[in-house]
């Protein structure tokens, strides 16, 4: 089992480099080549609404953190933004709150729909999505099936 760990600066012009490491991770972890374009396309979504998440806190410098995982049959990824969010209930789940950021001080209307668009490709490109928050950021994991052979399967 491999993990790949990327961070960076919450800067736009990052996520073309998370994008290009999460699909060369993805390739050398067996994901199918039709699937990579998803991976990609998913990931750059995920990266930019992490960065999105960074632009109604001037003073936060926290990285984007970017984990890669090929183990157990799947390619897993997570994306962090690291903003600190009142946690998810399921009620809230329900009705969406949390999953995009308040920008209602800045007047961000724009912002908002961006981020509940990036989160409605996200979950078409993506067979396992589980979004979360809490007080250590925004969370997105997402996972494909890929030809890396778990511990047990290996023998």
């Amino acid at each position: 089992m491999a993990i790949v760990e990327l961070r960076f600066s919450a800067l736009p012009e990052h996520v073309r480099t998370a994008r290009l490491v999460a699909a060369a991770v993805a390739r050398r972890a067996g994901v199918a080549e039709t699937v990579l374009d998803e991976v990609r396309l998913a990931v750059g979504e995920a990266c930019s609404r992490a960065v999105g998440m960074h632009r109604s806190r001037a003073d936060d410098d926290r990285p984007v953190t970017v984990t890669l995982d090929d183990g157990d049959g799947r390619f897993s990824i997570e994306v962090n933004d690291g903003v600190p969010q009142p946690a998810l209930t399921e009620a809230g789940l329900a009705e969406g709150a949390g999953l995009v950021p308040d920008l209602s001080a800045n007047g961000s209307g724009l912002d908002l729909i961006e981020n509940e668009m990036g989160l409605a490709v996200i979950l078409g490109l993506v067979d396992d999505l589980d979004v979360r928050a809490g007080a250590e950021g925004g969370v997105i994991r997402m996972s494909w099936p890929s030809g890396a052979k778990s511990a047990e399967t290996v023998g």
